[in-house]
């Protein structure tokens, strides 16, 4: 089945440019041009991921971004951005976006980048019909591989799918010090131009809803100067 891709731009040249490469690619685009009309295609549509530039009429893309993560849909989203709005770039990490680019950028590069997040959703939901995986427990978290679900102290949480992807990564190599710029290569599966803050954001993320005290985790250790590791609690 033909992947759906839907392009929110108000600028009619990139539509145009992003839409040819994408069909180019194989993906069915649809495409907006504000973002009212974007969250209307988001669920009337059920696109497989959404490519959505920040700066737009009606509602920007961190305001849908927003919209889209409040109502627990967890469509994956790569954000694009000016090269100097970092505040924004951030602002959408934290909101849930998936990835970020900056303009000016390559269509090719978008076209990979959109190929690694929908690989990346597709192991998931294989993921979750795989019935043979067991749940795994560490301290007061559970989780659920085969349904994409994790429960601390038996109350379901909401992750994002990289966030998910992200936490089972760690766990898989529980221990062990991971350096930022290793997860970016194998989480996100590309070189992300040296800037390790998505993996700071995605790690917030997590301590934000697995840990008692984000501020003082137990479970997701910052090794300093090189990475993170994931600690079994030793209570």
């Amino acid at each position: 089945m033909t992947q759906k891709v839907l392009v929110v731009d108000d600028e009619q040249s990139i539509v145009t440019l992003l839409k040819y490469n994408l069909e180019q690619a194989g993906y069915q685009v649809e495409v907006a041009y504000d973002g009212e009309e974007a969250l209307k295609k988001i669920d009337d549509s059920a696109p497989d991921l959404v490519v959505l530039d920040v700066m737009l009429p009606k509602k920007d893309g961190i305001e849908v971004c927003k919209n889209v993560r409040t109502n627990k849909n967890l469509v994956p989203i790569l954000m694009l951005t000016a090269k100097e709005d970092e505040f924004d770039r951030v602002l959408g990490l934290e909101l849930g976006a998936d990835d970020y680019m900056t303009k000016p950028f390559s269509p090719r590069e978008v076209v990979a980048r959109v190929k690694a997040i929908l690989r990346r959703a597709v192991m998931i939901k294989e993921m979750e019909n795989n019935d043979d995986d067991e749940d795994i427990i560490i301290g007061s978290i559970r989780i659920r591989p085969d349904f994409f679900e994790v429960y601390k102290d038996d109350e379901l949480l909401e992750l994002t799918p990289k966030e998910f992807e992200l936490l089972l990564y760690l766990i898989e190599r529980q221990g062990r010090v991971i350096t930022r710029e290793h997860m970016l290569n194998s989480v996100w599966n590309y070189e992300f131009a040296g800037d390790s803050r998505i993996v700071d954001v995605h790690v917030s993320h997590l301590r934000d809803k697995l840990e008692e005290n984000p501020k003082q985790p137990t479970l997701i250790k910052t090794v300093r100067g090189l990475g993170y590791k994931l600690e079994r609690p030793k209570n």
